[in-house]
Formats: structure tokens, C-alpha cells, sequence
């Protein structure tokens, strides 16, 4: 049993907001890596961990007793006297997370083994549909306008670089998401991804938004390019970046870690960002529908399937 159900950590004035803190844990692939196979094998024990994935002893050690930090693991003794690692209420609602990522590399990546997701309420292997909770329409990243709140502000909102690496390729997590870690997996990527949400469209304003340093924007942007997330008009001397179709299908990622951040990272100041759903005029905040019988999903009504075999459920 849960003994914190509803905790959430009071964060300092003035320093790193909720989107810093969750995208802080949320874009490092081993720690993803960690919750997902505590969410969906049901693991436990540090040999589990160990045994399931190229993991060393150092970086696993690190990443537990990160997740421990965060409230996100808890660790303590199993009924055989050993210890253990189990998910929190916090560590289990970051299934939207998980499901909107895997849902987007389904689409938009090819090539990668991601497991199937079957709704246990209809039966049916499905695809998420984000929607507004307030109204319950189906909605896209066009219809949510986004405006920092009192604790918001750029420098705020950058996530710091510890523990922030990808994996090396001979190393790296299965069953996750590459070009969701590179588009997020980094300090500077995570601040691109949110100057583009919010409106950026030139090399000056994603310099200004992000105070990284012109290289590091460069480089960020040829990359967002290459795998199609951004493009850039033909004019060399002053392009303009819009987000591609594939970018902007990027958005339940990008709304349901705020969402997850605003309810357990919380400054005193309030909310990092507010989001207002055009459609209604409320706040918005999302929820994820099945795609084929269209009821709201619940972490433990997501079934993990792989081939002809159907695992626990996310959350």
C-alpha cells in the first residue's frame, strides 16, 4: 500500500519549476526504462532491473535512488525479508506519459519494436486520443494556447543537465523511444520543444527563449530538421521553423508530463504554465481516450501486449 497517496513536493521560490523537475526525470531513457518495466513486468528487485536490460550496477544504483528521491520509487522490504523497489501513486500515473510516447514512435518512427496496447474495457489493440477534460472533445496541439503562469519564465523552465544523457548505442534501453530522447532527452532539446509549442519560429527567438549559445541552437535546430519534426523554409539567410505534421503530433507528450509535473512538483509562486483549450475557453488539462470505443483510459484497463502475449497493465 501507497503510505503517500496524494504527496506532492513543495518546490523552492524562484528556482526550478514543475516542467524543469519533470522533464527532468522524465528525459533520461534509463529512468523511463526503470518505470516502465516496474509499471508493465511488475519488477522489483535490484537483480530484476540487472537481469532485464543492458544496465550497469552504477547507473541502475543512481537511477533507483533518483527515483527514490523523487518520490516516484519507494523502496522497502518484501514479505521475504529482501528489499524492494515499488512504484508510488506518483511513479503510477506517469502511464499517459509512457502510452503517449510509445503512441507517437508507433506512428512516426519506424523500425522500432514498441509493444501493442490493448483496452481491456473493449478488447481492442488501440491508438491514444488526447482530449480536453474539461469539455471531453478530442484535441490537437492548434486548439491549446499556452502562456507561462507565476512560477513560469524560461530560465525556470529548463531542465539542469544531471543525469540528463542518452544511452550509448551499444547500451540502450529496449522497448523505448529514441527520437522522443531526442527531442527531449536534453537540457536545450526539452527548451526548443517548448519555444516551438509556444510560438517560436526563428533562430533569434528560439536563441533568446532558450539563452543557449548560438551553436548549441544550431545544432539543435539541423537536428529537430533531419528527423522531421521541424522544417525550415528555403531562405538560408533567415529561415523560418514551423513545426511538420509529426511535430505537433508530438503534443500529448509534451502535455501530459506538465500535466504530470503541475500535480506533484509544485512551487509556491503556482503553476509553471497555464494551458486554455480554445474549444471551450477552460483550462485545459489532458486526458486519453481509447481510439476505437472512445472511453477514458485508466493505467490499470492498458493491457502491454507483445505478439501473442498480453503483460500487465500500465499503471
Amino acid at each position: 500500500m501507497d503510505p503517500n497517496p496524494g504527496r506532492v513536493t513543495p518546490l523552492e521560490a524562484g528556482g526550478p519549476n514543475a516542467i524543469a523537475v519533470s522533464n527532468g526525470i522524465v528525459g533520461d531513457e534509463w529512468t523511463l526504462w526503470i518505470v516502465q518495466q516496474a509499471m508493465t513486468e511488475g519488477l522489483t528487485q535490484f537483480g530484476e532491473w540487472l537481469g532485464a536490460g543492458p544496465i550497469s550496477t552504477a547507473v541502475l544504483t543512481a537511477r533507483l535512488n533518483r527515483l527514490v528521491q523523487a518520490d516516484v520509487l519507494q523502496h522497502g522490504l518484501n514479505d521475504k525479508g529482501r528489499k524492494d523497489y515499488r512504484l508510488t501513486r506518483r511513479g503510477r500515473q506517469m502511464w499517459p506519459i509512457l502510452l503517449s510516447m510509445w503512441a507517437w514512435e508507433q506512428r512516426w518512427v519506424p523500425g522500432e519494436n514498441l509493444p501493442e496496447m490493448r483496452h481491456s474495457k473493449c478488447g481492442e489493440v488501440f491508438s491514444p486520443l488526447l482530449c480536453c477534460e474539461a469539455c471531453d472533445e478530442v484535441t490537437e496541439a492548434k486548439d491549446v494556447r499556452g502562456r507561462f503562469g507565476p512560477s513560469g519564465g524560461w530560465e525556470r523552465s529548463i531542465p539542469t543537465g544531471v543525469t540528463r544523457r542518452r544511452a550509448h548505442s551499444g547500451a540502450r534501453p529496449t522497448e523505448l523511444v529514441p527520437q522522443t530522447m531526442a527531442l527531449i532527452g536534453n537540457r536545450w532539446s526539452t527548451a526548443l520543444v517548448g519555444a516551438a509549442f509556444l510560438g517560436a519560429t526563428r533562430f533569434g527567438e528560439f536563441e533568446q527563449r532558450m539563452g543557449a549559445p548560438p551553436t548549441v541552437v544550431a545544432d539543435r535546430l539541423r537536428t529537430f530538421c533531419d528527423i522531421g519534426v521541424l522544417v525550415a523554409t528555403p531562405n538560408p539567410q533567415r529561415p523560418v521553423y514551423h513545426l511538420t505534421e509529426k511535430g505537433r503530433s508530438f503534443f500529448p507528450v509534451v502535455a501530459t508530463v506538465v500535466e504530470w509535473g503541475h500535480r506533484w512538483f509544485q512551487a509556491p509562486e503556482g503553476p509553471a504554465l497555464r494551458l486554455t483549450h480554445t474549444g471551450c475557453g477552460r483550462a485545459f488539462h489532458p486526458r486519453l481516450r481509447c481510439g476505437e470505443c472512445s472511453d477514458r483510459l485508466r493505467g490499470t484497463s492498458v493491457q502491454v501486449v507483445r505478439g501473442h502475449d498480453e503483460r500487465a497493465s500500465a499503471g
